[in-house]
C-alpha cells in the first residue's frame, strides 16, 4: 500500500496493492495496522453506499460535532472527490482538493475530520462505499453550496444533476464567519 499526502494538511490517497490476472483481482480495502503505520489513526464505526448516475453532484456534506474522519473507495466508476477545508484555524482553511477515483484502480481518499466532502459522478454510473468515524447524526449534518463562488471548486460537469437539499444549501460564508 502506498499512501500519498496531498496539499491540504490531513489528506491522504491511499493506493492499495492490486493482484490482477486473467481471472480478474484482487485487493485488501482495509487492514487497520497498515492505515495506522500510514497515520490513519481512526475507529470506523459505520459504512455506508452510494450509487449515482453520471452528472450527479453530491455535497458539500460535513457533520459539526464530533465530525467525522472519512474514508472513500469506489467499487464502480469514477468520481471526481472533493474535500473542502472547514478549519478555521488552518491556513488552508476554505481551500479545495480534488481527485479522481477510479473503481478498477481501488484508489480510496481519506478525508480527516475538519473537511466538507463532495463528490461528481464522471461515468456513466458509481458505487462508492465509505467509512465514517462517528455514526450519522442529522442533527449535526451541514452543507454550503457545491457552487459557491467564494470556494470555486472546478466540477468537471456542466449541467449537475443535484437533490433539492444540496441546491439550497447556504453559501460558505454563510457559515463560517
Amino acid at each position: 500500500m502506498e499512501v500519498v499526502e496531498l496539499s491540504l494538511s490531513g489528506l491522504k490517497l491511499v493506493r492499495p496493492k492490486v493482484f490482477s490476472d486473467a481471472r480478474g483481482f484482487f485487493r485488501e480495502t482495509y487492514r487497520q495496522p497498515l492505515y495506522e503505520k500510514a497515520g490513519i489513526n481512526c475507529a470506523f464505526v459505520q459504512d455506508n453506499h452510494s450509487y449515482s448516475k453520471k452528472g450527479t453532484i453530491r455535497g458539500m456534506h460535513f457533520q459539526r460535532s464530533p465530525g467525522q474522519d472519512k474514508l472513500i473507495s469506489v467499487v464502480a466508476g469514477t468520481i471526481f472527490d472533493v474535500a473542502v477545508d472547514i478549519r478555521p484555524e488552518s491556513p488552508t482553511f476554505g481551500n479545495w482538493e480534488g481527485v479522481m477515483l477510479d473503481g478498477t484502480k481501488g484508489e480510496q481518499l481519506f478525508i480527516p475530520r475538519g473537511f466538507a466532502h463532495g463528490f461528481c459522478v464522471v461515468s456513466d454510473e458509481a458505487h462508492l462505499l465509505y467509512k465514517v468515524s462517528s455514526l450519522y447524526d442529522p442533527k449535526e449534518e451541514m452543507a454550503f453550496a457545491f457552487d459557491d463562488l467564494d470556494v470555486n471548486i472546478d466540477w468537471p460537469v456542466s449541467q449537475p444533476i443535484v437533490s433539492e437539499r444540496d441546491r439550497s444549501s447556504p453559501r460558505f460564508k454563510e457559515i463560517f464567519q
